[in-house]
């Protein structure tokens, strides 16, 4: 019994030795691979960073200063100039866009005396797309079917002129002007523009304040011009905010002419083929026609872009 433990010891001491020895061995092997292979930092795992932003000392709507030494004021400002600034794949394609509608907004708002920061609030409403809203608005500046009636637009299934990007910015104008005058501030407007006048004028009212810094008001309205700012300054300072691109990756207003066209057109295939582009290409120049033909049984007198020749290759 005495000679059998002895051997299970030897037998033990033994597997300990060796154990001991590979340990050693691997260390060794691990040491040397570490000198002969690159470090890994923990930045080269982590090379995405996410910066706190600065609030700009001083901005402006429309020549109208915003009281950033209120700390409300301040907090807010800053939440829409991180949420704008991290939502890189939108911002790009604000700065695109811009690009190619800005310069057919600008001088209309010039025309009708409406100050130029009001074309960020077709950003925000709209993206500068030809959106829809569940309640009912319409295209880049988002008109409900009243206010578009009321201000001259022809709105049916067979034409919707919201769609029509220089008659409804002229509306989007008819609407600010008068809400400047009524409620006596440009960024009471554009508050407006988002709540309606009587909306604004009765919270005005009902809380004793005249601006709509001082103003208690809902999500969607409380943060409007907030966003409009924040836009204004992103898109004025793209580098300050991390986007990088060159003018050619910018999108850009394609030159049309126009046609004016007072009958009915009863196959708009065919008449686009008259001029060498397709269906589609006509949509995209004229949305604001809804259906494949035009009625106007009135014999209005309507104005259609057509594309300058080059721009688009059609197959036949």
């Amino acid at each position: 019994m005495s000679t059998l433990k002895n051997i299970l010891a030897a037998i033990g001491l033994i597997c300990v030795c060796g154990l001991f020895i590979y340990a050693v061995q691997a260390e060794k092997v691990s040491d040397k691979t570490a000198t002969t292979q690159p470090q890994k930092k923990i930045s080269d795992f982590n090379d995405y960073n996410v910066y706190a932003l600065s609030v700009p000392e001083s901005l402006n709507f429309a020549g109208e200063a915003m009281p950033l030494e209120n700390p409300d004021i301040l907090e807010r400002m800053d939440r829409e100039l991180l949420v704008n600034t991290y939502w890189q794949s939108n911002g790009l394609l604000m700065f695109k866009r811009a690009s190619k509608y800005f310069p057919i907004i600008e001088p209309i708002l010039k025309k009708n005396g409406v100050p130029e920061d009001f074309k960020y609030l077709a950003v925000i409403e709209s993206g500068l797309t030809n959106a829809v809203s569940p309640a009912g608005a319409r295209g880049v500046w988002q008109i409900m079917k009243t206010t578009g009636r009321e201000n001259g637009l022809e709105i049916n299934s067979n034409v919707d002129e919201r769609y029509h990007l220089e008659m409804a910015t002229e509306v989007a104008c008819e609407y600010l002007k008068r809400a400047k005058q009524q409620l006596g501030s440009w960024t009471l407007a554009a508050a407006a523009y988002n709540a309606g006048n009587a909306g604004v004028s009765r919270r005005l009212s009902e809380q004793g304040v005249s601006n709509y810094y001082d103003l208690l008001l809902g999500e969607e309205t409380g943060r409007y011009v907030f966003r409009i700012v924040a836009l204004k300054e992103i898109l004025n300072h793209p580098k300050k905010y991390g986007f990088n691109f060159t003018d050619k990756d910018l999108y850009t207003h394609i030159p049309t002419y126009n046609v004016e066209v007072d009958t009915a057109v009863t196959d708009f295939t065919k008449f686009a083929e008259k001029f060498g582009i397709n269906y589609k290409i006509l949509k995209i120049h004229n949305p604001w026609l809804r259906e494949p033909h035009l009625n106007n049984k009135s014999r209005k007198n309507y104005t259609i872009a057509i594309p300058k020749e080059g721009y688009y290759t059609v197959k036949p």
